[in-house]
C-alpha cells in the first residue's frame, strides 16, 4: 500500500513513450515507491505515447505548439506549466520530449525537472547521440539521467549506465541496447530524487 505521501509525476513525451513505460511498471512493482503518474503530456498529439497512458486510464494530455517563433514557445510553456500545476506535479520527466524548454518553464519548477540523455554526458549531447558515438568510434557508450537546466543537456547529473560498443555493432544495435539501460536507469534516479536523500554541490549529486 502507497505511503499517505505520494508523490505525483508528470511525464512529458512526444513520441511512442518507451520510458514512460518503464516509469509505469517500475511505479507498480515498487520500485519507485509512494508515487504514481500524474498526467501524460505531448507537443504532438498524435505521439503513440498519449494513446498508451489512455489505455492505462491514466490523464493523457496534447498540447500542440501553435506558431512558430520565441512567442510561440512561451506560450505553448506557459499551457504546459499550467496543466502540470494544475495536476499538482511534483516531480516532471522528461521521456523523449524532443522540445527545448524555455527558461519559464525551468524557473516553474526549479531542480524538479529530469531528463534521460542516451550518451554519458557530457559527450554527445544533441540529437542521435547514440549515433553520434557510433561514428565517432568511442568504445563505451549509455545513458545519462541528469537535472534540467537553461543549457541543453548540461544539468547536474543524478547517474549513468555504461554500454559496451561492441566490434560486431552498428548504431541501431548499440540505440537499443542503450535503450534497455535507460529504462533501467531513468526509474532509479526518480527513486533517488524522490527520496529527498541527496544534496547538490556546485556540479555534484551526493547521496546522503
Amino acid at each position: 500500500m502507497k505511503g499517505m505521501n505520494v508523490r505525483r509525476l508528470g511525464i512529458l513525451l512526444s513520441g511512442r513513450g518507451s520510458n514512460f513505460l518503464a516509469i509505469h511498471r517500475a511505479i507498480a512493482d515498487g520500485r519507485i515507491a509512494d508515487a504514481e503518474i500524474a498526467v501524460v503530456i505531448s507537443n504532438k498529439p498524435e505521439a503513440a505515447g498519449l494513446e498508451s497512458a489512455r489505455s492505462l486510464g491514466l490523464t493523457a494530455l496534447a498540447i500542440p505548439q501553435e506558431g512558430k517563433g520565441q512567442a510561440a514557445r512561451e506560450a505553448h510553456d506557459a499551457k504546459m506549466i499550467a496543466a502540470l500545476e494544475e495536476h499538482r506535479v511534483d516531480l516532471v520527466c522528461l521521456a523523449g520530449y524532443m522540445r527545448i524548454i524555455t527558461p519559464a518553464f525551468i524557473a516553474a519548477f526549479p531542480n524538479r525537472i529530469l531528463n534521460v540523455h542516451p550518451s554519458l554526458l557530457p559527450a554527445f549531447p544533441g540529437l542521435d547521440a547514440q549515433h553520434q558515438a557510433f561514428d565517432y568510434g568511442a568504445k563505451v557508450a549509455g545513458c545519462t539521467v541528469h537535472f534540467v537546466d537553461e543549457v541543453m543537456d548540461h544539468g547536474v547529473i543524478v547517474l549513468q549506465k555504461v554500454v559496451p560498443v561492441l566490434d560486431e555493432d552498428t548504431a541501431e544495435t548499440l540505440s537499443a541496447r542503450i535503450l534497455k539501460q535507460e529504462h533501467i536507469a531513468y526509474p532509479e534516479a526518480i527513486s533517488r530524487v524522490l527520496s529527498g536523500e541527496y544534496r547538490i554541490e556546485e556540479r555534484r549529486y551526493l547521496k546522503i
